[in-house]
């Protein structure tokens, strides 16, 4: 069995080395059990597709051959063969051999052979390509008209999706080549030829035929793109053409074909990975990749093609990107060499990603839009994807594990550069993926944080990670507990809330957060405020204690234009000092001995009813509103959302005691009452009339010269309200 390079004319009557027997081609049958022939169907992608099919054998006519790629096929003992692969592309060179020969006027015996070509698809296909082969047309009118004009057209032809796919491409070759002289000179000449791979005696059942030809696609658009990769390619340097088309057939396409989706090809795989590496080739470049197209076609005449200056450059780009997968030793595939560096779970060794094989990732995903308008595969795994690329080009000076440290580096500026990494960040003038990717490269070649690139990573991120390379020189006893902390689902690559200062404090962080959120939360209030204000306006971050709802702490835990990390520290760092471990019981008495504390000694602080009264603590997102804190700490309310007042936000002193009975159109800061409604101010519960807004009763509360309640105001209206309704009883009875 030996693969050969024919052009459609020679195959005919060539004889092929099959099993060791010589056998003769004469005829070429597409099977009853092929699919109808697809390349003439009328929709927008085909039409795309054929038209830059067309356009490559056109140019393989006026300038540099074009080879399209394998097709399989059986040859039985009387030499006809059947085509396992390849129907779309023979076809197509059946109806442009037919064309040219009619319309070169091309002598009867010389196109003899484009009667061993024929369909059995249907009867219909087959008879149609007989009276084909024996009419001349006149060329006065579309190919097709003149064709359906025609006595023996049967009308219901028409209705044969072949033969209306046939008509469509005889069409479309007469718009492309009417005008072009002497294509049977060249056609005669090699100008088109494809590889031909002859199967004897393989048992080809319809169920293997259809499974080679369920592909879910009428055409599939990669033959075409290698074809004009191939003429673009040829135009620069024919050695290297040679390889590199070789490496497609041969070592990248055995390194995709586990990739494979279920249509058994590896073309989209291959598409993908090629748009991956013309954004890395965009970026290198100092360029955007926002606005420009994602046609593969375009790409490929943008980047590789000889109007690019830098496009020896570009193809060695991606030659390399390729290259650098296949070349992973013995059993080592992209798959198990992935394996030995990320994880789902915190392993030494490793970092930490819901996404393990980032490569499968890309060729599955890359240039894919979710229904939100997201990319399926996002820019902080670019950055991520590259930063392996860079190590897997440069292995010959990089050790495994100076890798290993370095890609954790790489993965922790990732985790906390979400609005660097971004697509807005991305369509501003302000564009830093170039420079993030030299930052990347450093990082990986060196082991280093570049400080003379500007504009890249979060730059909060950037001087943590220097302070831990310095650290870790002379604290390498201390690193895998420094790695198991970063890993934490709260942290994320940011340890700055624990610092390096207090390394005794890593494990206690994770033996305080395996406790009870909710009490997690009460032990630090009563410790001290430790909440942040949203980049000074009026909303507060506090923790929620929601496991499902983590983004409060996450908030909280990494340094951001919000006011108030260094108190969060502070107060996280007096908790953390207590205990070498935390339980739920040991955080259940810290609190209880603030509460008692409180109580004991009239003190009650807006931070007591926090932790007594779990209405303040609704644990949705852990968002508060305050307009004056430290003036007014008694008079904020609690919101049920993660950005906006709604109606369900609510004052908590007043929903402590009225309940059900707040307004919602006042965004539950007044308690409707008959004809009043009531508010609750820093130091007082005032009533008024609904009408009016005129004050009708005050309950003020006693606080000490801080402004501090020195009564618990919640039982103190709950008494008063009781006093009120005992009153109203007793007059009643009276």
């Amino acid at each position: 069995m030996g693969t050969s390079l024919n052009t459609f004319i020679e195959i005919f009557n060539t004889n092929f080395e099959v099993d060791e027997e010589t056998v003769q081609l004469k005829k070429i049958v597409i099977p009853i059990i092929q699919r109808d022939y697809a390349q003439g169907r009328i929709d927008a992608e085909i039409n795309r597709i054929r038209e830059r099919f067309l356009d490559s054998l056109h140019q393989a006519i006026k300038d540099a051959p074009i080879t399209l790629d394998f097709v399989y096929g059986d040859i039985n003992a009387n030499g006809v063969m059947t085509p396992l692969d390849g129907q779309q592309r023979l076809t197509a060179l059946f109806l442009l051999h037919w064309y040219v020969a009619k319309k070169e006027n091309i002598d009867a015996s010389e196109q003899l052979f484009l009667e061993n070509f024929s369909y059995e698809t249907r009867y219909s296909a087959r008879d149609f390509c007989s009276f084909l082969n024996k009419f001349n047309p006149l060329f006065t009118n579309k190919l097709s008209e003149e064709i359906v004009d025609q006595a023996w057209f049967p009308l219901d032809w028409k209705k044969d999706p072949t033969i209306s796919s046939m008509l469509v491409m005889l069409d479309a070759i007469q718009d492309e080549f009417a005008k072009t002289q002497g294509i049977w000179e060249k056609l005669t000449d090699k100008a088109i030829t494809f590889y031909f791979l002859p199967i004897k005696d393989m048992g080809l059942t319809d169920e293997l035929y259809i499974k080679m030809n369920s592909r879910g696609k009428p055409l599939t658009q990669f033959e075409h793109f290698k074809a004009e990769l191939e003429r673009e390619f040829r135009k620069i340097d024919e050695p290297m053409t040679k390889r590199i088309i070789k490496k497609i057939d041969l070592d990248w396409t055995d390194m995709l074909w586990r990739y494979r989706g279920d249509d058994n090809v590896i073309d989209d795989e291959f598409l993908r990975y090629f748009k991956f590496i013309c954004d890395i080739i965009c970026y290198q470049n100092g360029g955007s990749t926002q606005g420009k197209s994602n046609d593969e076609f375009d790409l490929l005449k943008e980047y590789f093609s000889d109007e690019n200056n830098n496009v020896m450059a570009n193809i060695q780009t991606l030659e390399k990107y390729f290259d650098c997968w296949c070349c992973l030793q013995g059993e080592n595939t992209p798959d198990k060499f992935l394996e030995q560096f990320i994880s789902h779970e915190h392993q030494a060794g490793k970092i930490k990603r819901d996404e393990i094989n980032i490569f499968n990732d890309c060729v599955r995903n890359y240039g894919d839009i979710l229904g939100n308008g997201n990319r399926k595969f996002p820019l902080n795994r670019i950055v991520l994807l590259y930063a392996i690329i860079a190590y897997l080009l440069n292995k010959d000076i990089i050790t495994s594990d100076e890798f290993r440290r370095r890609l954790r580096i790489v993965n922790n500026l990732i985790q906390n550069s979400e609005d660097e990494i971004s697509d807005s960040e991305l369509r501003s003038s302000g564009n830093r993926m170039p420079a993030i990717l030299k930052q990347v490269d450093a990082i990986i070649k060196t082991g280093t944080i570049d400080d003379s690139i500007e504009k890249n990573l979060n730059l909060n991120q950037l001087a943590e990670e220097a302070l831990k390379i310095t650290w870790l020189k002379n604290n390498q006893d201390k690193a895998e507990a420094l790695f198991e902390l970063e890993d934490h689902e709260l942290l994320q690559g940011q340890i700055s809330i624990v610092g390096l200062e207090h390394a005794e404090y890593f494990l206690r962080f994770q033996s305080l957060f395996s406790c009870s959120l909710d009490l997690i939360d009460c032990a630090l209030i009563s410790i001290g405020y430790y909440g942040q204000r949203e980049n000074k306006g009026w909303r507060y971050q506090l923790g929620s204690k929601k496991k499902k709802n983590m983004k409060s702490w996450r908030n909280l835990f990494h340094k951001s234009s919000n006011d108030g990390f260094e108190r969060t520290k502070d107060v996280l760092a007096q908790l953390l000092s207590r205990y070498d471990s935390f339980t739920d019981d040991l955080l259940t008495e810290i609190i209880n001995t603030y509460i008692n504390d409180c109580e004991t000694n009239n003190n009650y602080e807006w931070r007591y009813y926090y932790i007594k009264y779990d209405l303040f603590r609704p644990g949705s997102f852990g968002k508060y509103c305050w307009d004056d804190f430290e003036k007014r700490p008694y008079e904020f309310f609690v919101m049920q959302t993660e950005t906006k007042i709604s109606e369900y936000t609510y004052q908590p002193f007043l929903k402590a005691v009225y309940k059900d009975k707040l307004s919602k159109d006042h965004y539950g800061q007044r308690a409707i009452d008959g004809d009043n409604y009531t508010v609750c101010e820093n130091a007082a519960y005032v009533v008024k009339k609904t009408s009016t807004d005129e004050e009708v009763q005050r309950l003020s509360i006693a606080q000490n010269d801080q402004g501090i309640d020195t009564e618990d105001r919640i039982k103190k209206l709950q008494l008063f309200l009781n006093s009120e309704i005992k009153e109203d009883n007793e007059g009643m009875a009276v």
